[in-house]
């Protein structure tokens, strides 16, 4: 059991890059250090932090998970460390473990868990990878004479019946179990990578709090943070004790918790960046309910999905089309904040059928931000291949006229790209991906797609963050009020408007989140006040349309449930959705 004063336990809030173990492993030594010199006797890292979660089909290089296994046990640790890391399979025909390595003053290097349950729902195909343990850990830690529950991320989550559907066993009433027969743990560790969504810390509260009270000691949760590829990783390390008390780090920042298990009062957080975060403590009557303001916490998402996608990729500056509407302008506001204003270029393209205010609009944002800005008209290009193409067109569809404009607009982004070492963004909104309102090789032409998990009304609102944070430094508002009050519309036709074929935007999101979010069929969605057939011809839509999102970019996940991993729909179906 632990003594007076050798209490404090180190949760390691790290950002790795996946596949990164060199590097990741210099980043892990240095947070052990800074630990060590804050007080903490022991540390403890996120979900596989040596390469950084998810490492995907790495694993199924032999040669990456022995680097991985090796480089996690040889740090230069002078604290006990317990380091999330792929282990070697344990049979000639087995899979990698997703474990837990036990190194440091005195320690014995050893791996001493291995993950448990493996999700195999929404974004997770963990059974793919890894073969699953029988049993929790326990790292019997000699200098701190400390002794803890080990078990990984899911591991925690089947006794607060937060999984789709019961596992074979339950980890944290194993534990709870073995000290009913007398093995006495100071506290249980979890070393998660938890994937963000809106609202996901009120669950992550009730599994802490869950699991502190069947344990009943202290159950510390070390979570990872950053973007990799489309999930987002919010942080929030906590440790939640049998009294109900909560402390939860603060979220997209790097960082130490330095969690006292005799003192939840003497908890701290240590910045390792150059904003500082502050912890919340949550009593045990308090609901858990998100602090702050939603939409401000969905930009600072977006914005570090994109950072993170370009820092971990070598990418530096960005180039998107700049149409005056809310999306781009709002697209373009992510991407000033996430790469620097100085390294994004805006480029308005317009065609006869634009608008003066859409003209003037997008150059507002573009000179507001303080970014790149060039106009570059389409109108010659469009009219020689609408000659050209005179005798199609004709009898052609009226979307195909719609549409050379948008692959003229696409062409033009994608040679910037190319000439500038630019990566191209795409501006469209879950909406109107949703809908079909996109157009492939055209406006969907990029290499990711910041806002590609937020319905068009959250764009509103991320306008007005990001007004508000320009007026808090004394600039001018991004977005201006004609952008933000005029019709949404592609400007591909004479007076055209979203609205002349889609329901109102406020009614198009709530019959997607109850369809995409909440599995509801085209009948349980009419219920909640819908026109039925309104109901049935979005849902239709979405159905005629999943061929591009498909060949969408990548776009950071924001919802319990975006376009991408966990959207596994078929290309080629028929359902009748009046049924």
């Amino acid at each position: 059991m632990s003594e007076q004063g050798a209490s404090i336990i180190a949760l390691l809030q790290m950002n790795p890059t996946v596949g990164d173990i060199t590097g990741n492993a210099q980043r892990l030594e240095r947070f052990v250090q800074t630990a060590k010199a804050s007080g903490a006797v022991v540390s403890v890292s996120t979900e596989l932090a040596i390469c950084g979660y998810p490492p995907r089909d790495l694993l199924m290089q032999s040669s990456f998970v022995e680097l991985a296994q090796q480089s996690a046990l040889s740090l230069d640790v002078e604290i006990p460390s317990l380091i999330g890391t792929p282990t070697l399979p344990e049979h000639a025909r087995g899979k990698p473990g997703n474990g837990v390595a036990l190194l440091g003053n005195q320690a014995p290097v050893k791996i001493v868990a291995r993950k448990q349950l493996l999700p195999t729902y929404d974004v997770f195909d963990e059974a793919r990878y890894f073969d699953s343990d029988d049993r929790p850990g326990i790292a019997r830690t000699l200098s701190g004479s400390l002794e803890l529950g080990v078990t990984v991320c899911e591991d925690a989550w089947q006794v607060a019946g937060e999984t789709p559907s019961e596992y074979d066993a339950d980890p944290i009433e194993q534990l709870a179990e073995w000290g009913r027969q007398g093995v006495n743990l100071d506290a249980t560790v979890n070393l998660s990578a938890s994937p963000y969504h809106a609202n996901k810390i009120q669950t992550r509260l009730h599994v802490a709090r869950t699991a502190a009270k069947t344990l009943g000691h202290p159950f510390l949760l070390c979570n990872q943070i950053g973007g990799n590829d489309d999930l987002l990783f919010d942080g929030r390390s906590l440790a939640a004790w049998p009294s109900g008390d909560v402390v939860v780090a603060p979220a997209w920042e790097e960082g130490i918790l330095l969690v006292d298990i005799n003192n939840p009062q003497a908890t701290f957080w240590v910045s390792l960046e150059e904003t500082h975060g502050e912890l919340v403590h949550y009593a045990p009557h308090e609901t858990g309910e998100e602090r702050g303001d939603v939409l401000e916490e969905l930009a600072d998402a977006v914005v570090l999905g994109l950072r993170d996608y370009c820092q971990k990729s070598g990418i530096e500056r960005i180039v998107l089309g700049l149409s005056g509407g809310i999306d781009s302008a709002v697209a373009a506001c992510v991407a000033a904040q996430a790469v620097g204003a100085k390294n994004v270029l805006g480029i308005s393209m317009p065609s006869r059928f634009s608008s003066q205010h859409s003209i003037d609009d997008a150059k507002h944002t573009a000179e507001a931000l303080g970014m790149e800005y060039a106009s570059i008209s389409i109108d010659e290009h469009h009219a020689n291949l609408e000659q050209h193409l005179s005798e199609m067109l004709e009898h052609g569809a009226k979307v195909a006229q719609e549409n050379i404009q948008a692959r003229l607009r696409g062409i033009l982004v994608m040679a910037h790209a190319n000439a500038q070492g630019r990566m191209a963004i795409a501006t469209g909104n879950k909406s109107e991906l949703a809908q079909g309102y996109c157009t492939l090789y055209g406006d969907m032409a990029g290499g990711y797609t910041p806002l590609g998990d937020v319905y068009k009304m959250e764009v509103y609102g991320l306008a007005e963050v990001f007004n508000r944070r320009a007026m808090a430094q004394g600039r001018e508002p991004p977005v201006n009020d004609s952008t933000l009050t005029k019709p949404p519309s592609a400007e591909l036709a004479p007076n055209q408007r979203d609205d002349d074929t889609l329901p109102p935007y406020e009614t198009l999101d709530s019959i997607l989140k109850y369809h995409i979010e909440q599995g509801l069929g085209a009948e349980a969605i009419a219920k909640h006040g819908f026109d039925p057939s309104v109901v049935v011809s979005v849902l239709q839509r979405l159905e005629a349309n999943e061929h591009k999102r498909w060949q969408m970019a990548p776009a950071p996940r924001v919802s319990s449930r975006a376009f991408g991993q966990g959207w596994r729909h078929p290309l080629a179906s028929k359902h009748d959705w009046r049924r």
